[in-house]
Order: structure tokens, then sequence, then C-alpha cells
């Protein structure tokens, strides 16, 4: 057995070699962060480093010793922002990573196998990276969600004055639309300055007011009770508190897009306006800013106002050659249907659950198009018939966002084809397949000059 020629080893095939020899994984925690570095690269190859400041920048230095050149973290939380800034700006190729998509081995769930599990699947180039939009996208981004979280608490203060109002038996809200409007916060005004007469209060009626001022002064008798007007005061003063903290955000929002480079090639026409702003659109033009960072006007799209395009491009930023193709950028969005496929089989077509916001800002938008005279809004009303709603609204969902991705990519405007010319399309496919689907059955289809009613198009 001594003399016995030593079998080979089996040499590991190339799929399976080390791609990146000198990675890292890191298991990022609230508390403390788990580090693994390769074998033989320090005679302690995992390492335990708090989140203060001072021992990330010493978990940086001995990343830097060990002579690692890109690591892999899960997005754990918040938690992983100082880790991914630092170790990103001292250098290190930062790969943040899905946790559910690095699953650790069954039975073996602990801090030091997960960070170790992490360095293995980035060694053998098994990782993909999340999307991180570059940094001046990132900070437009911050600014541009912190307003969303503002209008969101405001929204809570006017429900609070609702209740109120309600409390007290004054039925605001059955006689305006927004009791936030003109008409509605002048009445509010007026009654926490001590004004009881309803006639007297309705006269603080707008003009372009539907209710009469007979109407209105009738939702407003009620009974006054000291707890409930405080109440109405306090949640009046917090609206007002946020309204004001919404516009000093709009000022931030529109230095940061000042930042931008101007894609125009020198152009400074401004795009025409277009249709009503909606109630929580910025103050400034958001419209000829987007216009300038990115050459292209992408309202023309229809459902597409200047605030959505203004959130879906803080969300994506203006550069899409991180995706292949428009499909690629759909799917990432998690506007496709899923592809679960077992045994020759298909188990489910779901699409999968994405929480971006980009995504959530066109599904709204494709909501708004139910009504809508162009090409987007007749596939909705189409696919709403066939699909039903959720499954319409994703759809159309998908087409503005492959449409978002070529004028970004492309720099070509958006014309709208109109309702009628989706409506002959679609009617030329039905007539060619029902050609080939006679052909294929021996028969043969014959135009007749019967009048045939027309295609309905809910």
């Amino acid at each position: 057995m001594g003399n016995r020629p030593r079998q080979r080893e089996k040499e590991v095939p190339n799929q399976f070699q080390q791609m990146n020899p000198h990675a890292a994984g890191i298991d990022v925690g609230s508390r403390s962060h788990f580090v693994a570095v390769p074998e033989g690269a320090d005679e302690k190859p995992v390492r335990e480093f708090s989140c203060f400041t001072g021992d990330l920048h010493r978990m940086a230095d001995w990343l830097d010793a060990c002579g690692v050149k890109t690591v892999a973290m899960e997005s754990t939380g918040i938690y992983w922002i100082p880790v991914f800034e630092i170790l990103e700006r001292r250098g290190f190729e930062v790969k943040l990573v899905n946790a559910h998509h690095v699953k650790n081995v069954p039975g073996r769930k602990t801090d030091v196998s997960d960070c170790q599990w992490l360095q293995r699947l980035h060694s053998y180039g098994l990782l993909e990276g999340a999307f991180r939009p570059p940094d001046q996208v990132c900070v437009l981004r911050s600014y541009i969600r912190q307003r969303m979280n503002l209008i969101r608490y405001a929204a809570s203060h006017i429900q609070h004055m609702q209740k109120a109002l309600s409390q007290m038996n004054l039925l605001l809200h059955n006689v305006v639309s927004d009791i936030t409007g003109v008409t509605g916060m002048r009445i509010i005004k007026a009654i926490l300055a001590g004004e009881r007469d309803p006639l007297v209060l309705a006269g603080f009626r707008d003009p372009r007011c539907k209710n009469s001022q007979d109407t209105i002064a009738r939702s407003l008798e009620g009974h006054y009770k000291p707890e409930h007007l405080f109440s109405l005061k306090q949640a009046v003063e917090l609206y007002e508190f946020y309204q004001a903290k919404i516009v000093d955000c709009d000022r931030q929002i529109e230095e940061q897009l000042g930042v931008f480079d101007d894609q125009t090639d020198g152009q400074q026409t401004t795009p025409p306006a277009k249709g009503k702003v909606g109630g929580n659109a910025p103050g400034f033009d958001v419209r000829g800013d987007l216009y300038r960072m990115t050459g292209v006007d992408l309202t023309r799209i229809e459902g597409i106002d200047a605030y959505t395009a203004l959130k879906v491009v803080s969300e994506v930023g203006i550069d899409m050659s991180r995706w292949k193709s428009s499909k690629q950028f759909a799917s990432w969005m998690g506007l496709c249907p899923g592809n679960k496929v077992s045994g020759g089989k298909r188990l489910s077509g779901k699409t999968k659950s994405v929480a971006n916001r980009a995504a959530i800002a066109l599904r709204i938008a494709a909501n708004s198009l139910y009504r809508s005279k162009s090409a987007l809004g007749a596939y909705l009303r189409r696919q709403k018939a066939r699909l039903g709603a959720p499954k319409a609204i994703t759809a159309t969902a998908h087409k503005l966002a492959r449409l978002i991705y070529s004028m970004l990519k492309n720099g070509t405007q958006y014309v709208d084809a109109g309702q009628d010319y989706y409506e002959q399309r679609y009617r030329a496919r039905v007539v060619e397949n029902l050609k080939r689907r006679a052909i294929e059955l021996g028969f043969t289809l014959v135009k007749t000059t019967i009048p045939c009613p027309e295609m309905c198009t809910e």
C-alpha cells in the first residue's frame, strides 16, 4: 500500500473555482458585526467588531491588512449603511446581498457560520450585488423618502381633524371634498377663533365649491365641546407644522436637482405644462428640472405626472446601463409574471413580492389610466376585462416601466398613438389569429360586407 501511487485529487470544475480569492463576508447586526476572511489570511479568520465608528475603521484596517479586495454583506435593516459607506470610501468593492438569497445550511445558524458562508459564496462568485444608485441619486432619494414620510404624518393629522369635527357632529367632510382645502381651512380656523353661527361659517365658502351655502350651513349645526375643540386645535397646528417641513424639504430637493448635469445639449426649452398638478406635488418646477437632468420629458407618458417621474428617477437614477434590457428592468421592479415550474408543469405565475417604491408609483400611475383615451388606457381596460383589476394594473405598470427605460437609455421622446390606433392593431391581431385557426381546421376565413358591432373596449 505504501508503494501504491496516490490517486490524483479531482480538479474542481471551472464554475466552482474561486473567482474572488481575496473576498470577505460580513454578518451585519445591530450591536456588532462578524467578519470572515479567507483561511490563511490571518491567524484568526473570523473576528467580531462593534458598531461604533472607530470599530468600523479598525475593521477596514484589518481587512486591508488581510489583503481583502471585495466584501459581501447582508442587507440587514439600515445597519449595513455605515459599514457600506466606510468600506466603499476606503476602496473596497462592496456587494450588498439579500439575506433570503444566501440562506445558510440548515441546522448551522450562528453569526460566525453566517459570515463564513457569505465569504465562501462570494469567493466562488455566487453572489449578486443589489442595485444601489450613485451618491447624488442616493441623496435625492433620501429627500424624496423623507418628504413622503412627512406627507404620511400630515395625513394622519387630517384624520384627527375629521374625527374631532365628527365628534361635534360638524359634518364638514360631507359637503367639501377636502377639509384642508380653501373652504375647509377657512371654516376650521373660524371655529377655532370662536365663531359658532352656521350661516357665518358657511359664508367662508369658496365660489368654486359645488355645494351651496345653505347646505354647508346645515352641516355645521353641532355641539361644540371644549375637549373636542382642543383636539381639533392641536391637529390643525400639527398639520400646519408638517406642511412647513414639507416646504423645507422641497427646497432641499430643488437644490439637489441642480447638482445633476444638464442633458439637454444646451437646449433650455422647458416642455409645456401638462394637466393638473397634484395636491402633494412640490411647489417648484419639477418637470423642467427633470427635463434638464434626463434630456427627455417623462411626463409625456400618459399617467406619469412630474411628481411620479421624480419618485421613479430618485429610486432608479438616470443611468440604465445597470440593466441589460427593459425586460430585466421590469423584472427587477417586480412587475413581471413569476416562472415557477417543476416536472414540466407550471406551478405558479404569481408576481414576486418586491418592496420597490418605483414599482408602487408606477402601479398608482397605471390605476389612473382607466378613463384615459390613450393607447395605455385602452390596454388597461382590455386587460382588466380579461384578467381582473390587480393583474391589469401590474401589466400596465410593466408597460410604463419599459417606456421609461427606453426613454432614459436611448434619449427618445414618447408619442402616444392613441386609443384608436391600439384598437386597430388589436383587431388586426384577432383577425390574423382567426385566419390561422381556420386554416388549421381546414376552413377559409372570408370577409363579408355585413356590418359588425364595434369591438368593446371595456
